[in-house]
């Protein structure tokens, strides 16, 4: 027989094997039943907090992850835009150079055509100058050819005479003289006269 106190009333029961073994497998249930639920529900908590942690820990890892390859993006952003800069720069001073080396053979091609057109310019000019100046003087003598008529030639050689005449007069002929003719009163009258006296005034 087996002596049990109540918890409650403080009072001793005896009860035979079975029933100790009975009371001893529902109290053992029970107990087992509850420390059962409350390990499960500890392994359950244990689970979720694990499971937490993990997802955490996969969260962060993952997020420093992201974190790493969003500055190595960053970095080969920078570096791509840093090598796009350069080669623009070389490109605009390549574009550069040979844009002055265009512009000087522009300015050179340009001063070239313009010493040329200026230095066909003044050849025509000179040219033209020259032509003119023919042409002036054919113009000077056809027009000295068409008033030289034969009474003009006549004229200018008498005025030479008389000029030359007059001019050695007064040491080689002081009494002669060597005129025009104007007088017509015999019907006709000669170019020009000398006439020359001795000594004696006698003609």
């Amino acid at each position: 027989m087996n002596e049990i106190i109540c918890p409650h009333c403080s009072k001793a029961f005896k009860i035979d094997e079975a029933g100790y073994a009975d009371i001893l497998k529902q109290v053992r249930n029970s107990e087992f039943e509850r420390q059962l639920h409350e390990r499960l529900e500890l392994a359950e908590q244990d689970k979720r907090n694990a499971v937490e942690l993990a997802q955490a820990r996969v969260t962060n890892e993952l997020q420093k992850a992201a974190a790493s390859k969003d500055a190595e993006i960053q970095r080969l952003k920078a570096t791509l835009d840093n090598i796009a800069l350069t080669q623009k720069l070389a490109i605009n001073e390549a574009v550069g150079a040979v844009e002055k080396q265009r512009d000087e053979l522009k300015s050179g091609l340009a001063r070239a055509e313009l010493e040329k057109q200026l230095a066909e310019k003044s050849l025509k000019d000179k040219y033209e100058t020259q032509i003119k100046d023919r042409d002036d003087a054919i113009e000077r003598l056809r027009d000295m050819k068409a008033r030289l008529s034969t009474k003009m030639v006549g004229e200018t050689l008498e005025q030479h005479c008389e000029t030359e005449f007059n001019r050695i007069r007064a040491t080689a002929f002081p009494k002669a003289y060597f005129e025009k003719d104007n007088d017509s009163r015999t019907g006709s009258k000669g170019d020009y006269i000398f006439r020359d006296a001795d000594v004696r005034d006698e003609e």
